[in-house]
């Protein structure tokens, strides 16, 4: 099957778009990556390769790897522009997140919430995690107004993550761990039906520990229809493997 995964030009999470990407071409499908500009070969956040701060809190041993296999391989540079997908073209999609700066092309393009808008209403499978549950929260129905999760149950990164990020790091690094004024959580239940709180799960409470590649036992993931919402990058390997599970299910993807 074909996956699109659309991309900033740079600084998107380096474990949320490469274990997918490892994942799902491990199993035999084809992952392709969309910008602005047809031909822009990404660049993942720089600091979560080398440690954001002391040289911790960056991604693991094995997402980097898998970064450095996703550099080489000819989808990352033959990347086609957000304008020109064709949803029908493709059997599902892939939004990942990440929080530095350049991820704001990417989260506050409406023309690829539009590309977006056309997939979602194809009900094939859609998987967001993390940054990647706003492209979803700000992309509206027609038929409605409403942002296409206003009836969804979701999940994204969790304020109390988000916040201990930045309060960590601000004395270092500013506001990198503040991609906008508002937390992620509060936009995405903002763009919920008017009983949020029933939607949104956020899942157990968890700082550090992450999923591994055999144990889920600290991942979290929601799971709506055809939609696959995750938190943080520590959830990147089971949403992975729920997402190829979304693909084997939908009929017609």
């Amino acid at each position: 099957m074909r996956v699109l995964m659309p991309v900033p030009d740079r600084d998107f999470d380096v474990t949320e778009v490469a274990v997918p990407w490892r994942l799902l071409t491990d199993a035999g499908h084809e992952v392709v990556f969309a910008v602005e500009r047809a031909g822009t070969r990404p660049a993942a956040d720089a600091r979560l390769l080398t440690g954001v701060l002391l040289g911790r809190l960056g991604a693991e041993d094995e997402p980097k790897r898998f970064y450095q296999q996703l550099a080489a391989a000819p989808e990352f540079s033959a990347t086609v522009a957000w304008a020109d997908v064709d949803a029908t073209g493709y059997d599902g999609l892939l939004l990942p997140g990440g929080h530095a700066p350049g991820m704001r092309q990417y989260l506050g393009s409406a023309q690829l919430r539009a590309k977006v808008r056309e997939f979602w209403a194809l009900g094939r499978p859609v998987g967001a995690i993390c940054h990647g549950v706003l492209v979803l929260a700000r992309t509206q129905d027609p038929d409605t107004g409403r942002s296409v999760l206003a009836g969804r149950r979701t999940t994204c990164l969790p304020k109390y993550m988000e916040r201990t990020a930045y309060l960590t790091t601000a004395w270092r690094l500013g506001r990198y761990y503040r991609t906008y004024p508002a937390y992620v959580e509060d936009e995405v239940r903002a763009a919920l039906d008017d009983a949020p709180s029933s939607r949104f799960e956020r899942g157990p409470r968890e700082l550090t520990r992450r999923g591994t590649a055999s144990d889920d036992t600290h991942a979290f993931v929601v799971r709506d229809g055809t939609y696959l919402s995750a938190r943080w990058p520590g959830d990147a390997y089971l949403f992975a493997r729920r997402y190829l599970d979304l693909l084997r299910e939908t009929p017609g993807a």
